[in-house]
């Protein structure tokens, strides 16, 4: 198969009934935090904070950071209630002091998102882009509006936020047109933006999720740490709606596109794992593949998956459960992939 070939049918992927699901490495390719910093980041600030039982179960679980990397060891040692506030703080902290850099960057000039230049290459249909992530910053958002999208999460308030999916829809409408039976709402091009880990932006108040841009210091973000503990808080309020309208769009997508995502969360894997096995095309575009995503790709015909060569520069290529490599060209990167696959 000759790259034309391939670039023709990636072409052609970013059509209609496409929905994107969004992880961890298109955030590290912006310098966010990926796993491993974060691991050694709260090594750091958490020694010597617990007592008791507290301190025994942090031990146990620093022990096997290194080892096993931050979500492994929040699986096999599910943190205790005042270890799961802690992380939720250092994480929350961290990540927003990288996610400042970037936009204060985007904002002076000295770079564009990534996703702010492909997605002024997808179809956007008038009921919304769907973009599911499990990315806690806002990376995502501010690239939808810098592509002149709205970013609908669900919020309604500009500075005090109410979960509210129906008055966040009416939100983003311009114009009502009459006509003799009914009276049809115009909305303007948006982003359907589905966050089931949570955001930086989400606080409890009262027991009450809210959105407030800024940070808090004193109030708890809701945001969902790995490990175990994610399948019990996933099903609490603001999660489970957000949870619930993700699995609705990738039921209802008729392709997918997938970046820096790893196939490594069960909270997406029954519904998205569904699809592929009924045949729906999915495009992945990572630096690296995970083992889940490469046996996906290698199992199924209907996904395309693109990474960067191991040990060298280049990208690799799985196209129809075949394997090919192309030196010379470096599309797995999300720029690279819009110069040359989608740039006249």
């Amino acid at each position: 198969m000759d790259l034309h070939s391939i670039k023709l049918r990636l072409q052609e992927h970013l059509s209609d009934g496409l929905v994107l699901i969004i992880g961890s490495g298109l955030s590290c390719a912006e310098g966010l935090p990926g796993m491993q910093q974060l691991a050694d980041y709260l090594r750091e600030q958490l020694a010597g904070e617990f007592t008791g039982t507290d301190a025994d179960t942090w031990a146990a679980i620093s022990e096997l950071l290194d080892k096993n990397g931050l979500e492994a060891a929040l699986l096999k040692i599910p943190p205790t209630p005042n270890i799961e506030s802690a992380l939720v703080k250092c994480i929350g902290e961290k990540i927003s002091d990288y996610e400042r850099t970037a936009i204060s960057e985007l904002f002076s000039g000295k770079r564009t998102l990534k996703l702010t230049r492909l997605l002024k290459y997808i179809v956007k249909p008038k009921t919304g882009l769907p973009i599911i992530t499990t990315n806690y910053d806002r990376l995502i958002e501010i690239a939808a509006e810098e592509a002149g999208l709205g970013a609908d999460t669900m919020f309604f308030g500009r500075f005090i936020g109410k979960l509210n999916k129906k008055e966040s829809a009416f939100s983003f409408c311009r114009n009502a047109k009459l006509t003799k039976k009914n009276c049809c709402l115009e909305k303007i091009d948006r982003a359907l933006i589905y966050k089931p880990h949570g955001s930086l932006d989400w606080y409890s108040r009262n027991g009450t999720p809210v959105f407030y841009a800024g940070d808090l210091p004193n109030c708890t973000r809701l945001i969902i740490t790995p490990g175990k503990n994610k399948y019990r808080n996933g099903y609490e309020r603001p999660f489970d709606l957000h949870l619930s309208c993700a699995n609705d769009a990738i039921d209802k997508a008729s392709r997918f596109l997938v970046i820096g995502y790893g196939f490594n969360d069960d909270h997406l894997q029954t519904h998205l794992i569904s699809r592929i096995e009924n045949g729906k095309p999915i495009l992945i575009l990572t630096r690296s593949l995970s083992k889940n995503a490469r046996q996906l790709a290698l199992e199924y015909r209907n996904v395309i998956s693109i990474e960067q060569m191991s040990n060298s520069s280049g990208t690799c290529i799985i196209f129809e459960q075949k394997e090919y490599s192309f030196p010379s060209i470096e599309i797995w990167d999300v720029d690279s992939f819009v110069k040359e696959v989608l740039e006249p």
